[in-house]
């Protein structure tokens, strides 16, 4: 009969991060196991606090269904002698299936040609109890941590020391031994409100059994519980807690038991921007910001404990007493910027280093700022823009932002306002450096737009030219993020974009060259490198167009084949692709193919289609209908793409039939014949040559 399955593994406490990431991964690699092991089961549920993860399977298969499979092993020339005995090939592969050489078959094998040596295996279904604990103890080693330790003298190793398991199929206790502990039923309650151990009868029983003790096992209880606490706060105080779903994840795995606590600070403090304020609570001291109903600031915070406190007041002055000491750094620091001017800071940015790689005179973050003035010149930015690009990178040099990093250019902006910049000169400062990551929000001013393209783009041709380019997984320039910036800014504010800024360069390619050109001459951007460059992007804006505007991968591909510098009219491209019926699509492939195949044998030299040479009612059909689409050239031409597109409702079938059986011979043996119908081809497919490469489709025509 099926049983529910219990594995806890106890350890000492997991760093939040590295449990919320692991809590995510495991379900998909139980469920791989499980499969691999064919053993059927009802479902899969992992929990997880810092002290311990665990995994519940319901209804496991008690055993595995016998298996009986036919493998194929190698072509028949090679499994046999030409006496008709196995060669040694087809005894190694008799000896790996376990089968005698009498139960080969020879037979033809599907998707390959000639007869193959095939095997049936029979194996028996095995035991669920005895399979399970080499299963168990090989998910425990393949957790993938970031990073994992060893102790003792043992040689597994985990993310921190573990302390105990807990194994039960059903209700009885399976026989594992790993990382030094050998699984019983006996799970351990809170470490400070029942630091004891805890009798674990079955599955259904683990996670009440845990409550009592004083441990909330579901995630996603733990997270109803702080939210229930911060609710209950911001009730007593008459504030709301300002929402924070990032924090509230990382706070739901800090412990096992959360607790809300309240406290406050100097009101004196809100003079600070209060970034400073948010950002010394919240990653210095995992604190949430309280605020009025109108959103403002208050001066009250949240925190939540991971125990029963004796008394609140007490803990609540020790948070106050230690925030006291961060927001006084914070008012100091920013006390002590508001002395400076930015070009004091500016001054600093010379040694400051962007990139060593790219020399002397251009490796310093003051290089890239002078970099940046002239690009955003070159590409038509206001004189705000200018002023913006100038400015943006200074408060890297200021106190507040040498201690809270997370807040380069808010400090920025802040400043700007202070020293009487234009509002667009101070919303540009910090909009250059979004958007911050794939979905994240993008610029909102033009000039913020201008700044934020050309940064990007002086960072990604100064590393491709130094050849510093992302290879694998391995992005550690963040070169990646950056080209990705640059698409979505340009799909959003280029033409046919939500929000079209004017005069915003369109096309990747023209904006690296520009960037290549306010670079020394000792930074050389290479033919070859500006060509990986646009592949680079080419290759972003399809995962843009994929998976962000829902277009199927092969229409995006016929799309960026005809060209991929241009985000906004490759988008637009792809769109009008992506509703054109299949059979049309599947035609303009094999136009395409016929086109080159000609190309190939110096063929279709002839450049207009001589009417007089028809020689089918197909031909002339096809003429006639392409000729009355008076339309088709020009919406090619202004990018009028579905209107393109609407030609081929009469022209599609007339295509059909020209390709149709009873249509025409392209390839006529009669060279007049076929110089004309190759002509006609080539004059029907070049609108829709500029639309997209119909060669790019998968299927062969």
């Amino acid at each position: 009969m099926p049983a529910d399955l219990l594995f806890e593994l106890g350890c000492e406490e997991i760093p939040a991060k590295m449990l919320t990431r692991a809590l995510a991964e495991l379900p998909a690699q139980v469920e791989a196991k499980l499969a691999a092991a064919r053993l059927a089961h009802a479902g899969v549920r992992v929990l997880g606090t810092p002290r311990r993860i665990a995994l519940i399977v319901k209804g496991l298969a008690e055993r595995q269904p016998d298996l009986r499979e036919e493998v194929v092993g190698p072509p028949v020339g090679a499994a046999f002698a030409p006496d008709g005995t196995l060669s040694k090939a087809g005894q190694g592969f008799a000896t790996k299936n376990g089968v005698d050489a009498a139960a080969i078959a020879k037979r033809e094998v599907a998707g390959k040609k000639g007869l193959y040596a095939v095997a049936t295996r029979e194996v028996a279904g095995q035991d669920a109890r005895a399979l399970l604990p080499a299963l168990l103890g090989e998910l425990a080693s393949g957790i993938a941590w970031p990073k994992s330790m060893r102790w003792g003298w043992g040689e597994s190793t985990f993310v921190r020391p573990v302390q105990w398991l807990v194994a039960l199929f059903g209700d009885a206790t399976l026989s594992l031994q790993w990382a030094g502990q050998t699984a019983g039923r006996q799970s351990r309650g809170h470490r400070f409100l029942a630091n004891g151990p805890v009798e674990i009868a079955s599955a259904d029983a683990y996670e009440g059994a845990l409550r009592a003790a004083h441990v909330i096992v579901d995630p996603a209880a733990r997270k109803r519980t702080v939210e229930a606490e911060l609710a209950r706060l911001a009730r007593e105080t008459g504030l709301r807690v300002r929402p924070d779903d990032a924090l509230v994840a990382e706070v739901i795995n800090l412990g096992e038991y959360p607790v809300g606590v309240s406290g406050g600070f100097d009101p004196a403090f809100l003079e600070v921007p209060e970034e400073m304020i948010v950002t010394a609570m919240r990653n210095h001291q995992r604190y949430f910001a309280l605020e009025t109903a109108e959103g403002k600031l208050a001066p009250r915070f949240a925190t939540v404990m991971a125990t029963i406190v004796k008394d609140p007041a007490v803990v609540a002055r020790g948070n106050e007493t230690v925030l006291a000491s961060r927001l006084s750094d914070a008012k100091f620091f920013f006390a002590e910027d508001r002395k400076k001017t930015f070009a004091d800071w500016n001054a600093k940015l010379d040694a400051v280093v962007f990139q060593a790689k790219l020399g002397d005179k251009a490796k310093t973050v003051g290089d890239k700022v002078r970099r940046l003035v002239q690009l955003v010149k070159a590409q038509g930015g206001s004189a705000a823009a200018v002023v913006a690009a100038e400015l943006c990178k200074s408060d890297l040099a200021s106190n507040a932002v040498g201690e809270f990093p997370e807040l380069q250019g808010v400090m920025g902006r802040h400043y700007a306002r202070i020293a009487g910049q234009p509002p667009e000169v101070a919303s540009a400062i910090e909009e250059h450096w979004w958007p911050k990551g794939q979905g994240a929000a993008l610029p909102t001013t033009n000039e913020g737009v201008f700044v934020a393209l050309a940064d990007r783009m002086d960072t990604l041709v100064g590393c491709f030219a130094t050849g510093l380019v992302p290879s694998g997984n391995a992005d550690p320039l963040g070169l990646r993020r950056a080209a990705i910036g640059v698409l979505q800014i340009m799909l959003d504010r280029g033409l046919g974009g939500a929000h079209t800024t004017p005069g915003l360069p369109q096309n990747t390619w023209d904006l690296a060259s520009a960037a290549a050109n306010t670079y020394p001459g000792t930074v050389v951007f290479s033919d070859e490198q500006r060509a990986a460059l646009a592949e680079f992007f080419r290759g972003r804006l399809r995962n843009l167009l994929v998976d962000d505007e829902g277009i199927d991968a092969q229409t995006v591909e016929v799309a960026l084949g005809a060209g991929a510098h241009n985000p906004c009219d490759a988008r637009a491209r792809a769109r009008a692709l992506s509703v054109v019926p299949a059979e049309v699509r599947t035609a303009f492939k094999r136009i395409a193919n016929i086109l080159d195949d000609a190309t190939a044998k110096n063929w279709g030299q002839q450049s207009l289609v001589d009417e007089s040479a028809f020689r089918s009612p197909v031909e002339a059909n096809l003429w006639n209908a392409f000729r009355s689409s008076t339309d088709l050239e020009n919406a090619v031409a202004q990018k009028r793409y579905g209107a393109a597109f609407d030609a081929l409702s009469t022209l599609g079938p007339h295509l059909a039939a020209f390709f149709d059986k009873g249509g025409v011979m392209v390839m006529d043996p009669d060279p007049i014949l076929r110089e004309n119908r190759l002509a006609l081809l080539r004059v029907i497919s070049r609108p829709f040559a500029d639309i997209g490469d119909f060669r790019k489709l998968g299927a062969a025509s």
